[in-house]
């Protein structure tokens, strides 16, 4: 009885098998059709101008790679009544190259009584200094030194 059963297992698979098998003869038949009826048209591609050449000529420029030379405008002494006047005429001091916004306050130090600063340029440099010193494009100098702060006083022109 055994092997009955497995025969009529058997063909029972091999008849649903080949019942599951796809009847695609009039899918195939269109198929053709279509690709021998259908010519694929393909636009051709846009011709492009021809655009003059650029010819890249920068011998005479400073590189953008290094550090732009500092360079210092002469200081035109305009002359007011009743007005503060600088002493245009005394040497200038190192921090004088640059502006108060080109100065960072970095640190604080005392040495044989006296408090010093550290500024940092925005170019890098580290300098010191102290109450008295001139520092800024204006005739900056520092009045006091705190723990935390450093009161500047400056001659701004009138616009």
């Amino acid at each position: 009885m055994s092997q009955f059963t497995r025969l009529l297992g058997i063909a029972v698979v091999a008849l649903t098998a080949s019942g599951c098998a796809p009847n695609i003869d009039d899918l195939v038949a269109y198929t053709n059709e279509v690709r021998q009826n259908t010519k694929p048209s393909i636009e051709p591609y846009p011709e492009f101008e021809q655009k003059p050449v650029f010819v890249y000529d920068a011998q005479g420029f400073r590189s953008p790679f290094v550090r732009p030379k500092a360079s210092r405008a002469p200081v035109v002494a305009q002359v007011k009544a009743n007005c503060l006047q600088p002493n245009a005429n005394r040497t200038r001091e190192p921090l004088e190259a640059y502006g108060i916004d080109a100065l960072s306050l970095t640190g604080s130090f005392r040495s044989n009584g006296d408090t010093w600063v550290l500024f940092k340029t925005n170019d890098g440099g580290l300098y010191q200094a102290k109450k008295g010193s001139r520092l800024g494009l204006f005739f900056g100098q520092i009045i006091s030194i705190g723990n935390d702060k450093v009161i500047i006083e400056e001659l701004v022109p009138d616009g």
